[in-house]
């Protein structure tokens, strides 16, 4: 008898992990019957996501950060989240020919997904892909985020260690400085650290960490140039030692708890909405409340109470593949 899928992914088998994430991301139920299956055995991986502003380099940082990790035989799996379709023309971790080693790599599994107009960049299935990711026994699961902008702070809501990619003299940058994004990191990194004002950046956010509530883990500032792999060294100590951190500490399963609370929040949120949205084309009686609203005899909030009260909304619906 043929092994299951979840049996092959389970073992590590590459084409059975590209299937299982296939499945998730088009909404196949037979993707979410698949996590049910191998859920069990998540939870193992150190879950690393990578945010910054666009050109920051994060794609060639991690693409440095892999091949040392490899180098010391630890097993990788790389899910960067694209802005629009998931085959990018261009390089998804710095050049064709790094792109080339990591493919060929068998402790290497890459994949790119669109954010299909998720606000911070992150779809629905992210977390699907990374528990699969996980549960296919990687030791090591890199998320790479979109830059766009503060909106990336969801991507807290599924890795264990937030390494924040900065570059010097980019305005990009310093907006991030004052976005509020410098909340979200567990380190940051200050890319193309060849850079003559590179220094100057490094104070400024010192600057910025110093008005920050002073908690358990001081975020430290790594310096880096991803081309040549330069601190890239120092990055990977700083995960281990974060990660370390939050074990000791206890606070590695408070954040993990958070992150799945608000997953499954984001999940049924986003099924409700796509019901909801099912319903106003069907429901004869919403379309007529908004003609309500459309003739400004009632208020969009009253309508909104008013479709609620229906109780019409049908949330296995949002899990069909008919309601999308």
């Amino acid at each position: 008898m043929a092994d299951s899928l979840a049996q092959r992914l389970l073992r590590g088998d590459k084409r059975a992990l590209a299937r299982g994430i296939s499945l998730v991301e088009d909404d196949d139920p037979a993707g979410w019957e698949l996590v049910r299956e191998i859920y069990p055995h998540t939870g193992r991986a150190a879950i690393v996501g990578f945010t910054g502003p666009p050109g920051a380099g994060k794609s060639t940082l991690i693409g440095a950060l892999v091949r040392h990790q490899r180098a010391l035989e630890r097993t990788i799996a790389v899910l960067s989240i694209d802005p629009s379709s998931p085959f990018r023309g261009g390089a998804l971790l710095g050049d064709r020919i790094r792109l080339t080693e990591h493919f060929l790599d068998p402790g290497v599994f890459i994949r790119s997904m669109a954010t299909r107009g998720a606000l911070g960049g992150l779809s629905e299935a992210a977390l699907q892909a990374a528990l699969l990711m996980d549960a296919a026994g990687k030791d090591d699961v890199y998320l790479e985020t979109v830059g766009v902008g503060q909106a990336e702070v969801d991507v807290i809501d599924h890795a264990d260690s937030v390494v924040l990619v900065l570059i010097p003299g980019s305005g990009d940058s310093i907006q991030a400085l004052k976005a509020g994004v410098m909340e979200i990191p567990d380190i940051i990194v200050v890319n193309k650290a060849d850079h003559p004002l590179t220094d100057t950046m490094v104070r400024e956010i010192r600057g910025v960490l110093s008005l920050a509530p002073q908690r358990g883990w001081r975020v430290p500032i790594v310096k880096t140039e991803a081309p040549s792999g330069e601190g890239v060294d120092v990055l990977a100590a700083k995960l281990a030692e974060h990660r370390a951190f939050v074990e000791a500490e206890g606070t590695l399963s408070e954040r993990r708890r958070r992150n799945l609370m608000n997953e499954v929040l984001a999940i049924a949120t986003a099924r409700l909405r796509r019901a909801l949205e099912a319903t106003l084309h069907d429901d004869p009686g919403v379309q007529e409340l908004l003609d309500e609203v459309v003739a400004r005899r009632l208020d969009p909030a009253s309508a909104a109470n008013a479709v609620l009260a229906r109780g019409a909304i049908d949330p296995g619906a949002a899990a069909r593949p008919d309601a999308h």
